[in-house]
């Protein structure tokens, strides 16, 4: 039996093993079509009854060396790479939801992500309900449907910081025999591996930690390989009836524990492409050889500098589970013993002009969209990512109007700080 290897370990090695004169990196394969020999072999592939490459926008080598390393990272049967985060939530979703279905979310997730449940999703003929992640099961349990299909949540909620229970939430999912769905891209598998917790199946935005770096937009799914698929057979019918695009073809049939992830690239990739470049794909692996280096320096950062915001008398509140007053203290503690992430919210004592000069006034830290970068950075989501909401529905959201979210980078801490300082005596 081979041995288990250590999260740090597959950052560098996972996805990818080399052959004898082959390179240590996992080579671009900047190419949409594969050569076969015979029509037979071709045809084997179209019929999924044997594996290989045909069309990168199904599958490519380099593309899926990577998602091999993210699902061994979170200790999943597979994993498959996507053009965005957004693309991501979306395609895990709409793998088992279909016109006339519904799915629960919990209310504190990204502002892309509600958009795309609340509004998009929406106009398909799928229908979500959002609910307070801090309300009780018996709560909760009311947002079930007899068509329900799924349980979302963020492990930490993007801009919001708090964290998920995430037994809770599997144990209110598996009551209802759905899946429980959690985009765990703040905490990264080095933080966070919900599949331990009872989650089912896991996304990821890669633009963030784990590219760290800025250079190319993507994300990932993976399946735990977990959810008995067939023991609720009368509610996900794509996976558990045959597939007239494949000949007839059942997915938990012929694929097993596999059955979700092969319907997510044969069915959904190949009708809606949302392909990532080899290239980003390659970019990407890049980031995650030191994944587990930087989430521990952004980490002791955010650490450090949640206790001087918390400090501060400018700041009205903060909101970090490192802090040992946070209202998620315990949750951080049980599912983030060895740190969270590098982003923290907080609001200044005064309205939105003043979180804005505050921002007017930083000179090291950048005002960007991004987050979970390596340079820190800071956003106003009222102003920016989520000012089409208004004040009533951010708060719905569980966004505070005047929520600073603040992604620390790898900088020197102590620069980080003075940064801070300094703007907090222009307001």
């Amino acid at each position: 039996m081979e041995k288990k290897l250590k999260p740090s370990t597959l950052c560098v090695r996972g996805g990818w093993k080399p052959k004898n004169g082959e390179p240590v990196q996992p080579p671009i394969v900047q190419c949409t079509t594969f050569k076969y020999d015979n029509t037979e072999e071709m045809a084997m592939l179209f019929d999924l009854k044997k594996e290989g490459y045909f069309y990168t926008r199904l599958q490519n080598p380099t593309s899926d060396s990577v998602a091999a390393k993210i699902a061994a990272l979170e200790g999943g049967v597979g994993g498959m790479l996507t053009s965005s985060g957004q693309a991501a939530n979306f395609y895990a979703i709409f793998n088992i939801c279909q016109a006339g279905d519904h799915f629960v979310t919990s209310n504190e997730i990204y502002g892309g992500t509600y958009n795309l449940f609340g509004v998009t999703m929406k106009k398909l003929g799928i229908e979500c309900t959002f609910v307070n992640q801090d309300a009780s099961e018996e709560e909760i349990q009311k947002a079930f449907r007899p068509n329900t299909k799924a349980l979302f949540g963020e492990t930490i909620s993007n801009p919001g910081c708090r964290v998920l229970d995430i037994e809770k939430f599997a144990r209110i999912a598996h009551r209802n025999g759905v899946p429980l769905i959690i985009d765990n891209t703040f905490a990264t598998p080095i933080n966070c591996r919900p599949f331990e917790w009872g989650c089912d199946i896991v996304t990821h935005s890669t633009t963030k930690y784990m590219d760290g770096h800025a250079t190319q937009v993507g994300g990932c799914v993976v399946d735990s390989g977990n959810f008995d698929w067939d023991a609720h057979a009368d509610k996900f019918l794509g996976l558990t009836t045959p597939d007239e695009s494949y000949h007839g073809l059942t997915y938990t049939k012929a694929f097993g524990k596999g059955a979700y992830m092969t319907k997510l690239v044969a069915q959904l990739m190949r009708d809606l492409g949302s392909t990532p470049s080899p290239h980003n794909a390659f970019m990407l692996n890049i980031g995650l050889e030191t994944l587990h280096l930087r989430m521990q320096r952004h980490c002791e950062n955010a650490q450090k500098v949640a206790e001087f915001l918390h400090a501060d008398p400018h700041v009205a509140w903060i909101r970090y589970c490192g802090l040992k007053d946070d209202a998620d203290y315990e949750l951080g503690q049980k599912y983030l013993p060895n740190g969270s992430c590098g982003v923290l919210a907080f609001g200044l004592k005064g309205d939105r002009d003043t979180a804005i000069k505050f921002m007017d006034s930083l000179r090291l830290v950048n005002i960007a969209t991004h987050v979970a970068d390596a340079r820190s950075c800071v956003l106003h989501p009222a102003s920016h990512t989520h000012r089409q909401l208004s004040d009533e529905q951010l708060r719905e959201a569980g966004i505070a109007p005047d929520l600073i979210r603040f992604s620390v980078g790898i900088e020197d801490a102590d620069d980080i700080i003075d940064d801070l300082k300094q703007a907090l005596t222009q307001i």
